[in-house]
């Protein structure tokens, strides 16, 4: 087996080691550019929290959300749009386009009443959001002239009813 050598180091001095990337955190001229730099960086901040943090912590007012005289209309609205939809003539050529305009009407009624919590207890609301749901279940089911059931659409004309009455009580 044969023994191992050893190295023996040499008498020249080794070399400094330099580093390779030079840190931006070394003393020059460039520091004040990074110290005004951070100082505008951390001004900038605190201006945007301090615009930002109030307006997240505003209450929601009435005037954001939908007033009630607005939602008695368009409810009312809805209502008589889906009775003229369900009792048309399934012969009547305008049944496709009443059938798309009821659809649109609804989507944007349940859209934007949906996300109210106040009238989410509301008979008149719980009897819209049934009965369109019905309407558009089966239309989007058997297609916009099929005619709806007769016991479904004397539920729905039904749910229209209490709605129109719960509507007039302020329900």
């Amino acid at each position: 087996m044969a023994s191992p050598t050893l190295i023996t180091p040499t008498t020249a001095s080794p070399k400094p080691l330099t580093p390779i990337i030079k840190s931006k955190l070394t003393p020059s001229s460039s520091s004040s550019a990074t110290t005004t730099a951070a100082t505008r960086r951390r001004d900038f901040l605190s201006l945007a929290a301090g615009i930002i943090s109030p307006a997240l912590l505003m209450p929601v007012t009435p005037a954001w959300a939908a007033s009630d005289e607005e939602y008695v209309k368009e409810a009312a609205e809805v209502i008589n749009k889906v009775r003229n939809t369900i009792t048309m003539d399934r012969n009547d050529p305008n049944v496709a386009n009443a059938v798309a305009d009821l659809r649109d009407a609804s989507n944007y009624w349940v859209a934007k009443y949906r996300r109210e919590k106040a009238l989410l207890g509301r008979s008149s609301f719980r009897d819209i959001y049934s009965a369109l749901n019905a309407v558009s279940g089966h239309y989007i089911s058997f297609g916009p002239t099929a005619p709806i059931p007769a016991k479904r659409k004397q539920r729905i004309l039904e749910e229209m009813d209490s709605a129109e009455k719960a509507l007039s009580r302020g329900r």
